[in-house]
């Protein structure tokens, strides 16, 4: 009886996305305007067969899931390193504290023509685009998790004689690590979303960005919904992926929502 429960919500899970893909279908043919801004699902096959028989699809994606978990990388392994610093040191904080918070309100993509300008265009300024976008969310999680340590934690540490770096290493790190791997969650998300946004602002090089500002030049509407689902679904994955890894990895305490 559980079993057919699940199928059941199974099916009603797809309700929604059939009845889309029924709606854009419908709209499709209704006439000429219609068709060009509905490509049919026969024409999104087609590109689909045509982008995959090239390889063009798979080296846009590709080249956009590399220059993410590049800037993920760098954005996330600064952005706690300072937030642990700022939780940490009451100095840090004074000093580092307001101009973070200040330049943490600017959107990352309205800093693309800025940093264009200093950096260019190339795969290095996409890259540091990404690493902002994550830096921020990663920064803020580690202050709440290394400053929310349990006060009877520190007491045990010091009672057990720990150095700093093994305090550090035993008491504070343990503690923070369901801050981090949230922050990690909403830093991949920044990331993914600037990583594409970047490649429709500077089109120059691979990415599913430029792929679809290519299609769009070409008038090919198909072309930009394939770019679009695959954006969906490459970060639907990714998040998918990282909240079962961080699931198994905290298994022994509850991940904090």
């Amino acid at each position: 009886m559980s079993t057919f429960k699940k199928c059941c919500a199974g099916l009603r899970g797809l309700a929604s996305p059939l009845l889309l893909v029924a709606a854009w279908e419908a709209a499709s043919r209704q006439d000429a305007s219609h068709a060009y801004a509905f490509a049919s699902l026969a024409s999104i096959g087609a590109g689909l067969r045509e982008l995959s028989g090239s390889g063009e699809l798979w080296l846009s994606a590709l080249a956009s899931l590399q220059r993410t978990c590049l800037g993920l990388l760098y954005g996330a392994s600064l952005g706690t390193l300072l937030g642990a610093g700022m939780a940490l040191s009451p100095l840090a904080a004074r000093l580092v504290g307001p101009l973070f918070h200040s330049l943490r309100q600017v959107p990352i993509l309205g800093l693309i023509p800025l940093l264009a300008l200093w950096f260019g265009s190339g795969e290095g300024t996409k890259v540091l685009i990404v690493a902002l976008a994550a830096f921020y969310p990663m920064a803020l999680n580690a202050v709440e998790g290394f400053s929310q340590v349990d006060p009877r934690y520190r007491e045990v540490g010091r009672l057990f004689g720990l150095g700093p770096w093994q305090h550090c290493w035993h008491v504070l790190l343990p503690s923070a690590l369901p801050s981090l791997f949230n922050g990690l969650l909403h830093a991949l998300a920044f990331a993914w979303v600037s990583s594409v946004g970047c490649e429709l602002f500077l089109s120059t090089g691979v990415g599913l960005g430029n792929m679809m500002m290519n299609a769009e030049a070409g008038a090919r509407m198909d072309i930009i919904v394939i770019g679009v689902l695959c954006i969906g679904l490459l970060g639907y994955a990714m998040n998918l992926l990282f909240s079962r890894l961080s699931q198994r990895l905290l298994r022994w305490r509850p991940l904090r929502r």
